[in-house]
């Protein structure tokens, strides 16, 4: 396990890449921004300039490669970082395997933009399209048998696969240094499979026992209380998603969209993207809250890299938004960020 002088120096640099990202204080910066160059040049200062057609197929890859960059340079504080911080990074791989599957399945010639994760990386994206090849020797080679059952279904093994492992690796760690990890970390997935359930009734009218087939089964001890991270999941399959009073006893309703929120003349409807924006300001708002309370511990580290991800989701939205024409409040008020 890493050292006090470990952990000293790679809570320093998280803090100073903390100062300089668009979040906290900083975040009412990207308010302003009505072009897409502007952004461009707001955080990417040395860039170069490009007209805006083409620096809107480049300017997501910069945010992702800039994130990414941050979270290694904070990791190579450590000889030998914790298998659970290096899952943490390769969350952009698990995403970039998802896209490969996409572009397979959908016979797309382009090669999709992967992350460039170093020596953290385990995938072998430069043998693309021969995606055997990609994941041979990999803890991904058991998907290649399970592809004919269609992209849904692998996505969703993935997400099982990566916060089952995700989960088994923090509680490697010392209990002193995973206290607020482990707090943060259940209730993401647990509103992830909240999240999930929506999407599928709402997007994919799925039935009850379908649904529970892509949820992420992991039952925990969180700070001495046992927990099923899927319980407030599977009890959102049976309520009404044209009525929002029946929610009122979920333990998530505050998540839910308000009645005044409508997004079409059919009245009052659960929207999972609501639901999602404010699961994500939420844990943002946690990492925020713990990452400066115990700097001598590992979950300062873990904090970090939760505000990298909530930046780098942040400042991709805004991209996307200014590339069709939205000036950045319009973004933030999608987002649920003008309050």
């Amino acid at each position: 396990m890493p050292g006090a002088g470990e952990k000293a120096y790679a809570y320093a640099k998280a803090c100073g890449n903390i100062g300089k990202s668009f979040t906290g204080r900083r975040m009412p910066v990207l308010r302003g921004i009505s072009r897409l160059s502007e952004l461009n040049r707001l955080v990417f200062p040395e860039g170069s300039e490009l007209p805006e057609k083409e620096l809107l197929k480049g300017i997501e890859k910069k945010i992702n490669n800039r994130a990414v960059s941050a979270i290694q340079s904070v990791l190579n504080s450590f000889r030998d970082p914790p298998e659970f911080f290096r899952l943490l990074l390769r969350a952009w791989e698990f995403e970039d395997l998802k896209n490969a599957f996409v572009a397979l399945e959908n016979n797309e010639n382009q090669k999709p933009a992967f992350s460039d994760l170093g020596k953290y990386g385990t995938i072998n994206f430069q043998a693309w399209p021969d995606i055997g090849a990609m994941l041979a020797g990999t803890e991904y080679e058991h998907l290649l048998s399970m592809r004919n059952k269609g992209v849904n279904y692998l996505q969703t093994e993935l997400d099982r696969l990566y916060y089952n492992l995700l989960w088994t690796a923090l509680l490697r760690l010392r209990k002193k240094d995973r206290q607020a990890a482990e707090l943060i970390l259940g209730e993401e997935i647990s509103l992830r499979n909240a999240a999930w359930v929506l999407r599928l009734r709402t997007y994919y009218q799925m039935e009850s026992e379908e649904i529970k087939t892509h949820l992420i089964n992991i039952k925990a001890v969180i700070h001495g209380k046992r927990v099923d991270l899927a319980s407030d999941a599977y009890s959102a399959i049976g309520y009404p998603l044209d009525h929002r009073e029946a929610w009122l006893k979920w333990r998530r309703v505050k998540f839910l969209n308000p009645e005044s929120y409508e997004h079409s003349t059919a009245g009052w409807h659960a929207d999972p993207r609501y639901f999602q924006n404010r699961a994500a300001q939420y844990l943002y708002r946690m990492a925020r809250q713990y990452m400066h309370r115990r700097p001598d511990s590992l979950d300062s580290v873990y904090c970090f890299i939760k505000i990298k991800q909530f930046e780098e989701d942040l400042l991709i939205s805004s991209a996307e938004g200014l590339g069709m024409g939205m000036e950045t409040p319009e973004v933030y008020s999608m987002l649920g960020l003008d309050s």
